[in-house]
């Protein structure tokens, strides 16, 4: 097994393989406005970290969000390019499940209940509740952080969305950026036990419509 993963719901560009066992390579880079730029680089480099090609890998991990348009929309299309190129599957999963696994089983050591929350701009968040690191108890969803400050009260918050709004989310923890690496290490484990309902289709998750939309009413100018 030789899995590349990539997320690109969040400011972090992030990349890394894992060979079911282990992370073998990995990049991130924090940069919200050169996601397109940056991705295929930090394949490049991974690949090149770990002294493989493109081709040995078997399958794609790829973070679905939720996330904002463009950004999620780079991740997403990288990794069904290279799955098709390459003749392996993909396997969505939700970016916040990668905080949440990594905020369990890295340094923090989060053993639940605890929440994660991501920035959705327009002074909203992206956010779920978990009972532990492997198990999301509601859906992603997209809200104002005081909106929902009364529903976490007392539990720890992972994620940048903990860091840009202290006052409705006291108890911030981290990892406060997404890591491919946590990605890949979740997708092993429920790959290695067979869990394949554990995945979601490589979809963007959006939750709110995009900024650009269709005018209405505008003024015809072609010829009737």
């Amino acid at each position: 097994m030789l899995l590349l993963a990539m997320d690109t719901a969040t400011p972090a560009v992030t990349v890394a393989l894992h060979d079911g066992e282990t992370v073998v390579a990995q990049s991130s880079q924090v940069d919200a406005r050169r996601h397109g730029e940056l991705l295929l680089p930090a394949v490049d480099r991974v690949l090149h970290e770990a002294g493989l090609k493109l081709d040995a890998v078997t399958g794609l991990v790829v973070g679905v969000g939720p996330g904002p348009y463009t950004g999620l929309r780079v991740g997403l299309v990288t990794a069904a390019a290279f799955a098709s190129a390459l003749g392996v599957p993909v396997h969505g999963l939700c970016t916040l499940d990668g905080l949440a696994y990594a905020a369990g089983t890295g340094t923090e050591g989060l053993e639940g209940p605890f929440a994660v929350a991501t920035d959705a701009r327009r002074k909203e968040v992206y956010w779920a509740r978990y009972a532990d690191a492997r198990t999301r108890v509601t859906e992603p969803s997209v809200d104002r952080p005081a909106d929902i400050a009364g529903q976490l009260a007392g539990l720890p918050v992972v994620g940048a969305g903990a860091r840009l709004y202290p006052d409705a989310f006291p108890d911030a923890r981290e990892p406060e950026h997404q890591s491919a690496a946590a990605l890949a290490a979740l997708a092993a484990e429920r790959l290695a036990a067979g869990d394949e309902d554990g995945f979601l289709e490589p979809l963007p998750m959006y939750l709110r419509r995009p900024d650009a939309q269709v005018p209405k009413n505008y003024k015809v100018v072609t010829p009737q």
